[in-house]
C-alpha cells in the first residue's frame, strides 16, 4: 500500500534539497520543500508533517528554530565536522541527527524509525524490531555494526570503563570519542593516547607528570595526561604496550581515583572515565606475564569488539562509495566513481589494514586518476603484501648478516628482534634494524612478537 506520510524538506542547496526529494518519493513518501526556516513556515501548516528534515545551518534561521516551532519531529542535517552543534540541537529537542554526506539507506531508515516510533505512542504493543541508528562519524548496517552502535549508546550514558578490542584500522578511536560525545562529560576535551608512540623511559612522565628535579632534564613540574583528562575521558589505545610500571600507576588511578606525579609524594584526586582499546589478546598477555591480571579486570568492565571490515559483508562497498566521495570533496576533484572490476576487487579483497587501509587505498586511486571511472589497477591493492616485504627488505639491508635470498624476510625480523631485545631497547633496536621506532612497533603487532617485559617482584 502506498504511504502517505508527509515529509517537509528544509534546505538552501537546491542540489541537495532536489536529491532527498527524489530519494524519499521513490520510498512512497509525499514531500514539500523550503530553503529557509522562515519559507517553511509561511508556505505550509508545519504541524501537519508527519516529519521535517532540516539542515542545522540555514540562511536567517538555523534549523533548531523550527523544534521550538512544532510538535512534528524535527530531523537535523549537519556536516560530519559539527558533531557538538548536532548533539546539542539533540538536548534541545531534535529527534535525531544525521551526517552529511549520508548514505541513501541511513537517511531512509532512520526517517522509517522515526515515523515508527511516532506511531508506537498510540500502539504500544508494537513488536517492530528497530534498527539502531548508526554512531555519528561511522558507517555500517551489518548486524555486528548495528549491534556495536546499540551497546556504544548504551555504555555511553554510564562512567564505567570500557576496552575496545579490534584489529589495527577499524575504528577504535572513533569508537572512543563516540562514546565521549555521547556522555555528560561531551562538553569537556576528550585526552588521546597511543601508548606505543611514547618513549618507555618518558611514558610515566607523559601519563602522570612529574615534579621539577624528579629526574634528570625534569627543569619544571609539568601536569600528566592523566590529571588533564579530570572530568573527561581519557582514551588509551593500544594498552598492552603499557609498561608494567606504568600499568600500577593507572591500577591506582582506577582504585583510588587519584594520581601522584613522578617525584611527589603527595596525592590528588582526579574524575577520570577511562576507555581504552588493543588488538592484542590482554588475556593470554597476563599469562604470559606482560599484562597485570589485577588491571585487566579493572578495564574489562565492558568490552565492545570491532569486526574487521573483511566480516563486515555489503558495508565494504557501502564504505567505498562514501569514502570516495568526501575524498573528491577533500582534494578538490571531479566527483569519480569505481567501475565493475574496481567493485569487485574491493568486495573480494581481505583487508588487512581494515578501513584505514581503504581510505589510502582510494586516495591513492583519486590522485591518480584521470578519467570520471577508477579501474582496478589505481587501487593496487593486490601489491601491498609485496611492497611491504619489499620495504622490508630494503631498511634490514644495512645489517643483514646472511643473504637476503637465504633468509625469509619475516623470519629474519622476528629473530633479530628476540635475540636482542634484552640487551637492547626500543630506539637502539629501531636503530639497528634502520628503521622508526613507530614502525618497529606496527612490524611487532604484524608478527605478534610483543615487547620483552619482565613483572616487578
Amino acid at each position: 500500500m502506498i504511504s502517505t506520510n508527509q515529509v517537509l524538506v528544509v534546505e538552501d542547496e537546491e542540489v541537495i534539497r532536489t536529491s532527498l526529494k527524489r530519494l524519499l518519493e521513490r520510498h512512497d513518501y509525499e514531500v514539500s520543500e523550503a530553503g529557509t526556516v522562515k519559507e517553511s513556515m509561511e508556505k505550509y501548516d508545519i504541524d501537519n508533517f508527519d516529519v521535517i528534515i532540516s539542515d542545522l545551518r540555514l540562511p536567517g534561521a538555523p534549523g533548531t528554530d523550527l523544534i521550538k516551532a512544532t510538535k512534528t519531529p524535527v530531523l537535523i542535517m549537519t556536516s560530519y565536522s559539527s558533531i557538538r552543534s548536532a548533539i546539542d540541537s539533540m538536548k534541545m529537542g531534535a529527534v535525531d541527527y544525521i551526517a552529511k554526506p549520508f548514505e541513501h539507506n541511513e537517511i531512509i531508515e532512520t526517517v522509517a524509525k522515526i515515523i515508527r516510533e511516532r506511531g508506537s505512542c498510540d500502539n504500544p504493543t508494537s513488536n517492530d524490531i528497530e534498527h539502531e541508528p548508526p554512531v555519528h562519524g561511522m558507517i555500517g548496517s551489518c548486524p555486528q555494526m548495528m549491534e556495536l552502535f546499540r551497546r556504544i549508546r548504551k555504555v555511553a550514558q554510564t562512567n564505567s570503563t570500557v576496552l575496545i578490542n579490534g584489529e589495527s584500522g577499524t575504528g577504535k578511536e572513533l569508537v572512543a570519542r563516540a562514546i565521549h560525545n555521547l556522555s555528560s562529560r561531551e562538553s569537556q576535551e576528550m585526552i588521546s593516547v597511543n601508548c606505543a608512540a611514547i618513549p618507555e623511559n618518558l611514558i610515566e612522565s607523559e601519563l602522570f607528570g612529574h615534579e621539577k628535579g624528579a629526574f634528570t632534564g625534569a627543569t619544571a613540574t609539568r601536569t600528566g595526561l592523566v590529571e588533564a583528562a579530570n572530568s573527561s575521558t581519557l582514551f588509551l589505545d593500544e594498552i598492552g604496550e603499557l609498561p608494567l610500571e606504568a600499568q600500577a600507576r593507572l591500577l591506582r588511578v582506577l582504585q583510588e581515583n587519584e594520581i601522584r606525579k613522578v617525584g611527589s609524594v603527595q596525592s590528588k584526586k582526579v574524575d577520570v572515565r577511562l576507555v581504552a582499546a588493543t588488538h592484542r589478546d590482554l588475556k593470554q598477555l597476563v599469562i604470559d606475564g606482560y599484562f597485570r591480571e589485577d588491571l585487566y579486570y579493572r578495564i574489562n568492565v565492558m568490552t565492545l569488539i570491532i569486526p574487521p571490515l573483511r566480516d563486515r559483508g555489503n558495508d565494504i562497498l557501502e564504505l567505498a562509495d562514501i569514502i570516495l566521495q568526501r575524498t573528491c570533496t577533500r582534494l578538490k576533484t571531479a566527483m569519480r566513481s569505481f567501475s565493475d572490476g574496481a567493485s569487485r576487487a574491493i568486495a573480494k579483497y581481505t583487508w588487512p589494514g581494515n578501513v584505514r587501509e581503504l581510505e589510502n587505498a582510494i586516495e591513492r586511486a583519486v590522485v591518480l586518476a584521470e578519467g570520471e571511472k577508477i579501474g582496478e589497477e589505481l587501487l593496487a591493492i593486490e601489491d601491498e603484501i609485496a611492497k611491504a616485504e619489499l620495504d622490508l627488505k630494503q631498511q634490514a639491508t644495512p645489517i643483514l648478516a646472511e643473504p637476503i635470498e637465504e633468509l625469509s624476510l619475516e623470519d629474519y625480523f622476528q629473530r633479530f628482534v628476540i635475540e636482542h631485545q634484552d640487551s637492547m631497547n626500543e630506539t637502539q633496536l629501531a636503530k639497528k634494524l634502520g628503521i622508526s621506532r613507530k614502525c618497529l612497533w606496527e612490524r611487532r603487532q604484524r608478527f605478534g612478537i610483543p615487547r620483552k617485559k619482565k613483572l616487578a617482584v
